[in-house]
């Protein structure tokens, strides 16, 4: 009972409301704030009070314009990086080792017979781009298919106003301006002969794309490169494996500080760009090895064979080995970040290692493992983490699966699709090429794409000398010869011996990590801190500017409600015009009816019956109209 009369009085509370008008509780806000300004408005006369009305206002909106630029530089999320440096016992990083050419030509020769004949009458027609020179003068003919799909073509511009185009293998030429050939790729010159690649959509179709070339032996290499990976794309994975180096073949001598170590110690993976390459120290099956203390001495050293003797001659143009440190189980993208090591040299690699801790979202747009990256990594299949490469590849290879409905043979495929090839995608080299040179699609793997928030990255400082000396070599290569081929004679010489020596410099470990620029604590403060400077103000203060608009929305619900009770009484009234009946009338009319003639007639006043014995009198007062009590007996207990 008692909490009954406790919600009654309070929703009489409720319709009562603050009890002020909008004025009354203005004024009683600004004689009782603790803000500065407001109080001197209402105290002052007329001439100080428009002063500090307007000082209070000015300042009022100053603090209103500081807050918005502080909540605005909050919510940007800007980041500090700080750099330390620390010392601990390091893991040895991984080291990828590979050769410059991926195949030995005395595997693959067979395979690129055709395309080296090609490519061989193509060069003494460059050197010499006479009319008499035609493919019908060498024996055998020349399989020109290849040609046809991607021809190179010259330009002669020894006349800049009316260059001429030469096709290599055909003997009519014509003005730059009025010729159009099929092809895709380029070469050109200044003011003697030049050459010109293109590739079309299909044999004899005018949609083709071409690029262009300072030098012919750029366009021949490149020329090159893009028939060949349509020719080994075809070949089983097992079978490009045996035609490249194997590592008891290219791993000579290994020796990780006092530990020996060799080929077996080294991880094998297939790498289109270089073939058979061998990581050290990947991590996948053992626990990762660590660096005892830093120096020479301490780190890993190598001697490999690259045999340069039987490197591909229009493949690769480049002799010596393709390294690359990373980190454990990531893998190598020896393109973008390998080096190269000359052969015939000893090269010594001093290690720094750059620890990177980036903040996650919201202060930037990096992932912790790439699960949440809209890509998929088709380097997963390594078993490898994600990196920014591996997603930049894998979305460029997606899009050439969906565009030109093939995968390219440098990267991995996806399974139940096939690596484009001239016989069964004859266009795939305009779709790549046009692929590969459109800005949208770049530019849609780069917006998907995230980097890491946590990355470790190799600082080497690279010294080189020559190795063997001349006074050492002959016992060296020797040595080497024998424990390889078990032979007295030598098979090795400088054009294939490569030394390594990887170690760190220091312990010495730089960190650079980022952290947050504001918190919410500096927000607090700083808002604090604008509110007291220009107001003399604090939470209290805000807390009370709370009340007054609570109040004033009280008031005007209170207004509200009245108004619409106001507006439904008005729509009664206009409904039923007549005023309504008195209480005589009421008790009069009642009266009339219970004086009735027996045929239904109504008696008069004086000949109506009295009423029978124990009858009780009419209760004329319960006919009066008494006001609706909607809140209960005690809604007048206050």
């Amino acid at each position: 009972m008692n909490l009954k009369k406790y919600f009654v009085r309070a929703l009489h509370r409720l319709q009562k409301g603050p009890g002020y008008t909008y004025k009354e509780l203005l004024v009683w806000y600004c004689d009782n704030t603790n803000t500065h300004g407001p109080k001197r408005i209402i105290k002052e006369g007329p001439k100080k009070k428009l002063i500090w009305f307007f000082l209070t206002l000015l300042f009022a909106s100053l603090v209103f314009w500081q807050w918005g630029i502080l909540i605005n530089t909050y919510l940007s999320y800007n980041v500090t990086s700080s750099l330390s440096i620390g010392f601990k016992t390091m893991k040895f990083p991984a080291v990828t080792v590979c050769n410059a050419n991926p195949f030995k030509y005395s595997e693959v020769k067979h395979l690129l017979k055709e395309l080296d004949r090609l490519i061989e009458a193509a060069l003494e027609r460059i050197l010499q781009p006479t009319p008499g020179n035609s493919s019908e003068n060498i024996s055998p003919p020349l399989d020109l298919e290849l040609w046809h799909q991607i021809p190179l073509v010259l330009i002669d511009e020894h006349d800049k106003d009316n260059p001429v185009i030469l096709d290599i293998f055909e003997s009519n030429q014509g003005a730059a301006g009025n010729q159009s050939t099929a092809g895709n790729q380029t070469t050109a010159g200044n003011e003697t002969t030049a050459g010109n690649q293109t590739a079309c959509s299909h044999q004899g179709s005018d949609n083709c794309t071409y690029r262009n070339f300072t030098s012919a032996a750029q366009a021949v290499t490149e020329w090159y490169i893009l028939q060949s990976t349509s020719i080994l794309s075809k070949v089983p994975l097992q079978e490009r494996i045996r035609m490249g180096y194997q590592a008891e073949d290219m791993i000579l001598a290994c020796l990780y500080g006092a530990e020996p170590c060799n080929y077996k110690n080294f991880t094998q993976i297939y790498h289109p760009d270089h073939g058979n390459c061998y990581i050290f120290n990947w991590g996948m099956d053992e626990e990762a090895l660590n660096s005892s203390n830093p120096g020479a001495e301490f780190g890993l050293k190598l001697i490999l064979d690259i045999s340069q003797q039987d490197y591909i001659p229009y493949l690769s143009s480049a002799a010596g080995a393709r390294l690359m440190l990373h980190q454990q189980k990531s893998f190598p993208f020896l393109k973008d970040q390998g080096i190269y090591a000359m052969a015939g040299t000893e090269t010594s690699i001093g290690v720094l290692v750059d620890e990177l801790e980036r903040m996650g979202y919201p202060y930037s747009d990096c992932t912790m493992n790439g699960s949440d990256v809209p890509v998929k990594n088709l380097y997963s299949q390594y078993n490898t983490s994600y990196s920014i490469q591996a997603c930049l590849r894998s979305c460029f290879q997606n899009h050439m699966i969906e565009i030109c409905g093939c995968g390219h043979y440098m990267f991995p495929l996806p399974e139940g699709v096939n690596y484009c090839n001239n016989e069964d995608n004859p266009g795939w080299a305009y779709c790549y090429s046009s692929l590969r040179s459109s800005i949208r699609h770049r530019q849609i793997c780069i917006d998907s794409c995230k980097e890491t928030c946590n990355d470790t990255q190799y600082k080497m400082t690279i010294s080189m000398a020559d190795w063997p000396s001349e006074a050492s070599e002959d016992w060296i290569f020797h040595i080497l010869s024998y424990e390889r081929d078990m032979s007295t004679n030598v098979t090795l010489d400088r054009n294939g011996i490569i030394k390594l020596n990887i170690y760190f410099q220091e312990y010495n470990y730089r960190t650079i990590s980022e952290s947050a620029a504001t918190t919410i604590v500096w927000l607090l403060s700083s808002l604090g801190g604008q509110f007291g400077f220009w107001m003399g103000g604090s939470v209290l203060c805000l807390i009370e500017f709370g009340e007054i608009i609570i109040d004033s929305l009280w008031i005007t619900i209170i207004n509200v409600i009245g108004w619409c009770k106001g507006l439904k009484q008005k729509r009664a009234q206009a409904r039923y015009p007549d005023a309504p009946p008195t209480v005589s009338e009421l008790v009069e009319a009642h009266t009339n009816l219970g004086f009735q003639h027996e045929d239904g007639g109504a008696l008069p006043r004086d000949e109506a019956l009295p009423p029978e014995p124990g009858t009780p009198p009419p209760n004329y007062d319960s006919l009066r109209v008494q006001p609706l009590d909607v809140l209960g007996p005690d809604s007048d207990a206050e």
